[in-house]
């Protein structure tokens, strides 16, 4: 979630045609980024150097752009930029017009798998390889996981406990739940995908061991948890805000539910479960549409933990397998690579043949039930909270851009597509757009 640019959005109209088109196409992702850095919101605003912007992609594609000159970009990382008709993959005339973008500052679109050029001959020479080696479009770090674990197809499901959690559902169809609680983008395999996304998972458990207890003995402070499903305590997620379901960066996590009698143990198994809580929400979205998983996936460095994948197996209620390489993101990519090269003829021919899976979580239907109550419980607390929340934080903003010396560091926002303006000689940035500058 935007946080920086969130107090703008606010100030819009509640309705309007730039608010439908955006729901319409975008299903709510990053809803708050929207809006032209030539309108006059304040004076935090750069029109200037938005006027500058030559060409616009995102930070693989200028990669891709460096090592074989082609302007590019693929389906399943440009359903981001809240300028892709995600439903019909093509630019959508009216996101543009309402951005003041023109297609010809947009780059081609692909399939993730699909070449989009070759090496250049001096970065051939500069690398000692061929120039004849093929560069392909790759995906968005979500798509290259879920495909590095085999989630495409119809019906597939991929969670990922990385810093942030996702809950990805593979779909043949296009499909937006009625709230705009989920993303609904395209998938590297060429359909579509629902996703979830927390912004705190793994980062939770980080925060707790490393900042608050000071051990990095994670296996020793998850030994003495025995009592699944009747911790008293429970632990909202939210320590950065929260984007599915909720869309709130005023959000704050929360331990809740403590006495004289709770333990170390309780703290550390109530953030295990208020992750897996905080899961179970957007797999409830998708199930109010019809989307039901049987079994999942599950990959990033809080799978490792057997009792992690123990309490999402139940909370879920969902069998929940795992994978021989930990590196989904990485794996994918090398699938797609392998697809584009022609050793396969389809992503999902290929996830299916290369991805093996090793073990298998069982819910436990006692587990389940008791895990059940629980969840009931914890889905009204963000609600009961909800006004707490904001008044407390609302926004949590840095301080105004004019009221402050801005560093050459700091990300400008020429827009709230978060474009950073550059010469064309940049380097590549790690995180928002790269849009190249007329000099």
């Amino acid at each position: 979630m935007e946080r920086r640019t969130y107090c703008k959005t606010d100030r819009l109209p509640e309705s309007g045609d730039w608010k439908r088109e955006a729901f319409r196409v975008y299903s709510k992702y990053c809803i708050c980024r929207i809006y032209s850095a030539e309108d006059s919101l304040d004076e935090g605003n750069e029109p200037e150097n938005f006027a500058k912007i030559e060409k616009i992609m995102l930070p693989k594609d200028y990669l891709a752009y460096r090592l074989s000159g082609s302007f590019c970009t693929e389906y399943s990382d440009a359903s981001g930029m809240l300028l892709l008709d995600v439903e019909h993959k093509c630019w959508s005339a009216e996101m543009l017009e309402i951005c003041g973008i023109t297609e010809a500052q947009l780059p081609k679109l692909y399939e993730s798998w699909e070449v989009v050029g070759t090496l250049k001959a001096e970065i051939a020479a500069e690398l000692g390889v061929s120039e004849d080696v093929k560069v392909i479009a790759g995906a968005g770090d979500n798509a290259a996981a879920a495909v590095g674990t085999a989630t495409v197809g119809d019906g597939g499901c991929n969670i990922s406990l990385g810093t942030s959690g996702t809950l990805f559902i593979s779909s043949k169809k296009f499909g937006v739940d009625k709230n705009n609680a989920l993303h609904s983008f395209d998938h590297a395999d060429g359909n579509y995908h629902l996703m979830g996304c927390m912004l705190s998972a793994a980062s939770c458990n980080k925060w707790w061991m490393d900042e608050i207890l000071k051990t990095k003995d994670y296996p020793a402070e998850q030994a003495g948890i025995t009592r699944l499903g009747e911790n008293h305590v429970f632990y909202l997620p939210y320590l950065m805000g929260e984007r599915s379901p909720h869309n709130d960066p005023s959000a704050r996590a929360a331990f809740i539910g403590m006495s004289m009698d709770s333990t170390r143990e309780d703290m550390t198994q109530a953030v295990l479960e208020g992750v897996a809580f905080g899961l179970r929400d957007s797999l409830e979205v998708a199930r109010s549409i019809g989307v039901n998983p049987e079994r999942t996936k599950i990959c990033g460095g809080g799978a490792k933990s057997p009792l992690w994948r123990k309490i999402i197996a139940n909370v879920m209620n969902m069998k929940v397998d795992l994978i021989e390489s930990e590196e989904g993101p990485g794996y994918g990519a090398a699938i797609l690579a392998a697809v584009g090269c022609g050793v396969f003829d389809s992503v999902e021919e290929a996830a299916k043949k290369l991805v093996k899976v090793t073990g298998t979580e069982e819910p436990d239907p006692e587990l389940v039930q008791k895990y059940e109550e629980r969840y009931q419980e914890f889905k009204k607390l963000y609600p009961a909270l909800k006004g707490f929340f904001f008044k407390r934080n609302k926004y949590n903003l840095p301080e105004r851009r004019s009221e402050r010396r801005v560093r050459e560091t700091d990300v400008e926002y020429i827009a709230r597509l978060s474009f950073m303006s550059y010469n064309n000689d940049m380097s590549v940035q790690d995180k928002g757009y790269v849009a190249l500058a007329k000099t």
